[in-house]
């Protein structure tokens, strides 16, 4: 399960949150998706990112959630993410009643856990230095760090993923989770201010100081993967990239995940909630569902589960029904037939 949805724009209330995570668990779900940056900012604080009473939303709830669930801890992996921030433009305050509804869209932000992808996001880049006078005694510019954000959203999303930044990110996890050591921990994506080596060394660091027991990276290529595999060896276990019938896996990262033997966790995996999609994707998936009796997200799972061993789904939900909806698709076996119908 994926908790993006339970902590940012359009999150219901805490109980409703803990009550769904809660059912998850008790469904069967066994794999928690969270990240640093799954928080709301109420104000923008010093930089944009919200103010320290913001941070940390996400990682509570799943740890308040398991402290209050009387099933088998111990059979819980809990991962989570380092690497990025969340921004809200300056001026601008907002509150859990001005947060969005379920269902709310912002066009050009990845759902799942978030980047702006596309029409409408701007992107600041490395901008470095201050022009001609840059090289005549006068101090360069800190680089600005790559500011994601959809044309008509308040929020964005902000990399950061400096070592020294994910190296104490990660501490504060485990704090908030309220464990020794991290289950596994993700580099959330690549910051185009940081070299990916030294992002993938803080992840070593951890590792080697055993702050995490196993480390992923996301929004990755092929040789991003390779390079995290001969930087991480064993200690790479899984890729999360977005992968649904509406967002394919273009560059085959599955397939390379397959060759390495390494796990693929899918973001988004019915499309997302923020992003916009092409439905027209999922019709084929709409009329085998239509046949079962069941719902097409359904299907769609069940699919995404047949075409990897090692993969998994993240699906977001924000109350209970969703989530026990998305579970039962570990029990779909979809025939021959069926699968030949769909991409």
């Amino acid at each position: 399960m994926g908790t993006m949805a339970l902590a940012i724009e359009g999150r219901p209330d805490r109980d409703t949150a803990i009550g769904t995570i809660r059912a998850a668990l008790d469904a069967g779900v066994r794999y928690l998706d969270t990240a640093w940056s799954y928080y709301l900012p109420t104000a923008p604080g010093m930089d944009g990112t919200g103010v320290p009473a913001d941070f940390g939303y996400g990682e509570l709830l799943v740890r308040d959630a398991l402290a209050s669930w009387d099933g088998p801890r111990d059979e819980v992996l809990v991962a989570t993410k380092t690497g990025y921030r969340r921004t809200i433009e300056v001026g601008e305050e907002t509150s859990e009643a001005g947060a969005g509804h379920a269902g709310a869209e912002a066009p050009g932000i990845a759902a799942a856990d978030g980047l702006a992808v596309g029409g409408g996001s701007s992107d600041t880049g490395s901008d470095a230095g201050v022009g001609a006078d840059a090289g005549a005694g006068v101090p360069a510019a800190a680089p600005r760090r790559q500011h994601l954000q959809a044309v008509g959203s308040r929020y964005g999303w902000m990399a950061d993923a400096r070592p020294e930044t994910m190296i104490r990110d990660a501490k504060e996890s485990a704090l908030r989770l309220g464990v020794d050591a991290l289950d596994l921990l993700y580099a959330h994506g690549p910051d185009p201010n940081v070299p990916y080596e030294d992002t993938v060394g803080a992840l070593k660091t951890l590792l080697d100081e055993g702050v995490i027991r196993y480390a992923g990276v996301s929004r990755v290529n092929d040789a991003q993967i390779d390079m995290a595999r001969d930087i991480l060896g064993d200690g790479l276990v899984a890729v999360q990239n977005q992968f649904s019938p509406s967002h394919p896996d273009p560059e085959g990262t599955m397939a390379h995940c397959a060759a390495l033997g390494l796990d693929f966790v899918c973001w988004s995996p019915l499309g997302g909630f923020l992003d916009p999609f092409d439905m027209r994707a999922y019709e084929p998936f709409k009329r085998v569902a239509a046949v079962r009796g069941v719902s097409y997200q359904r299907v769609v799972l069940a699919w995404e589960l047949s075409r990897y061993g090692r993969l998994f789904t993240i699906p977001s939900a924000r109350n209970p029904r969703e989530i026990r909806d998305s579970f039962a698709a570990v029990d779909l076996r979809l025939t021959s037939e069926e699968l030949a119908l769909l991409p």
